[in-house]
């Protein structure tokens, strides 16, 4: 019996034991389970700081420099995630190209929200993203190349390069490639029912926000950008919006093509009625001021270095110095050279830098002849012209005229043939004949005086 107890007893804490070692396990395997039902339900927001950077102006270098400060700002602040903000109707392909590397390369994250649209080059750069997020009403597409005029650009190889450009960015992101083929040649066909695109020959896709999340161009729709970063699951309790410097805003405004050519057309009017019509001042510093605007814009947008402000000075220096240094038209000319390589070099395009200068050039040739006509007592060029008159009503009497020897009689000294000396009253007298020779100790008369020219004629016998 007290065997049987004993092993009754052992048998129950053996139980208790093992009971007791279950319980923590079981306990375990419950939460284990239950946490991924906890984080489904609520998902934990990645933190950090999120940067958005706004792209919405036309694709130029002046953009790019922009987005790389916005790139690096944002490293430096340790982001876990880069916003673009897309509302641009397109630019230049190779700052599109230079963009879209920067994004694709990046190692924080990228996503595109889409605010307007994302048109032509401004596409692509959404392509390069890692995440597309619309707004709804927006847009993405028509990226069929133009040239600055507005006409299709029809090359083949251009085509070719641009359309494979296009292809790789969607092919980045599993993306249909013929959609992104589909969105810059006009002359293929694309028959995507499943995915809601159809495209017939001759027209170009562009996708609204419903069409683009169909078509597996767009994640998702959000209507703000703060929306956008919840869906991708960040916090958005630590946002920056990068803004352009207002250095940056002058410069975008001072490099619009027409406040360019403005610029170019006071710089040069100003300088050169400075230096043809001197004493004013105003013109001068008035026509330097523009130029400065010109390069400034220039160099803060990243189209123009320093050796474009140097080329511009030795221009400037040349051509003042060919206004008073002999050198046969060389200066003139070495400066013209230099300025015109200054003005061009500090464009993005040397093609709108040429039609700039071209249109600015015509417009202050017009204005400078007005000011030089108006003002032409005070050009320059009245000091290189001898105007004063040496008469003898102005005072001027170079040799005392001898207007008492006329009628007076003397002796011709030396034969005159028909220069000579002659005794006039006693007096040695440079005489002249009026072309008939005269020989030694025959009696003369003067006839005239004309200044210290004094006329004789051989006396009557």
């Amino acid at each position: 019996m007290d065997r049987f107890r004993k092993i009754a007893v052992s048998s129950i804490s053996f139980l208790l034991l093992l009971l007791l070692l279950l319980i923590p396990i079981a306990g375990v395997a419950s939460a284990d389970k239950a946490s991924p039902r906890t984080s489904a339900a609520a998902p934990v927001s990645k933190n950090g700081p999120v940067f958005i950077i706004p792209v919405d102006q036309e694709i130029e270098r002046g953009l790019q420099s922009f987005l790389e400060r916005g790139f690096q700002e944002a490293a430096n602040y340790g982001a876990v995630l880069i916003l673009l903000e897309i509302d641009t109707p397109g630019g230049l392909v190779d700052s599109a190209e230079q963009i879209g590397m920067m994004v694709r390369d990046s190692k924080i994250p990228t996503v595109a929200y889409i605010r307007g649209d994302a048109a032509s080059a401004g596409s692509y750069i959404a392509l390069n993203a890692g995440n597309i997020i619309m707004k709804p009403g927006s847009m993405i597409g028509a990226a069929s190349l133009v040239d600055g005029r507005g006409n299709s650009v029809e090359d083949a190889k251009i085509t070719s390069y641009w359309k494979s450009k296009m292809v790789g960015a969607a092919e980045l992101n599993g993306r249909d490639p013929e959609i992104a083929a589909g969105m810059m040649d006009k002359n293929i066909v694309v028959n995507k029912p499943e995915l809601g695109v159809k495209k017939a020959q001759g027209e170009i896709i562009a996708l609204s926000s419903d069409e683009a999340l169909k078509a597996g161009y767009a994640d998702s729709i959000a209507s703000t950008p703060e929306e956008a970063i919840t869906s991708l699951g960040y916090s958005t309790d630590d946002i920056f919006r990068v803004e352009h410097t207002g250095a940056e805003k002058m410069s975008h405004f001072l490099t619009n093509p027409i406040v360019m050519t403005i610029l170019l057309f006071i710089g040069i009017a100003g300088i050169v009625i400075e230096m043809l019509v001197p004493g004013f001042g105003v013109p001068g510093i008035i026509g330097t001021l523009a130029f400065a605007l010109y390069f400034f814009g220039n160099y803060v947008a990243g189209f123009a270095g320093a050796e474009t402000w140097l080329l511009f000075i030795l221009g400037l220096v040349m051509l003042i110095l060919e206004l008073f240094v002999p050198s046969f038209g060389i200066l003139g000319i070495l400066g013209s050279v230099l300025l015109v390589a200054g003005v061009v070099r500090a464009a993005y395009s040397y093609t709108h830098a040429l039609f700039s200068l071209g249109i600015a050039f015509a417009a202050a040739a017009v204005v400078i002849i007005a000011v030089a006509v108006t003002f032409k007592e005070r050009g320059i060029w009245n000091r290189f012209i001898l105007k004063d008159s040496l008469t003898k009503e102005q005072g001027f009497v170079p040799v005392l005229e001898k207007l008492s020897l006329i009628g007076a009689s003397g002796v011709s000294i030396t034969p005159l043939r028909p220069a000579g000396t002659a005794s006039l009253n006693g007096e040695r007298v440079d005489v002249v004949t009026e072309g008939s020779f005269i020989d030694t100790g025959v009696s003369i008369s003067v006839i005239k005086v004309e200044g210290g020219r004094v006329v004789v004629k051989e006396a009557a016998k």
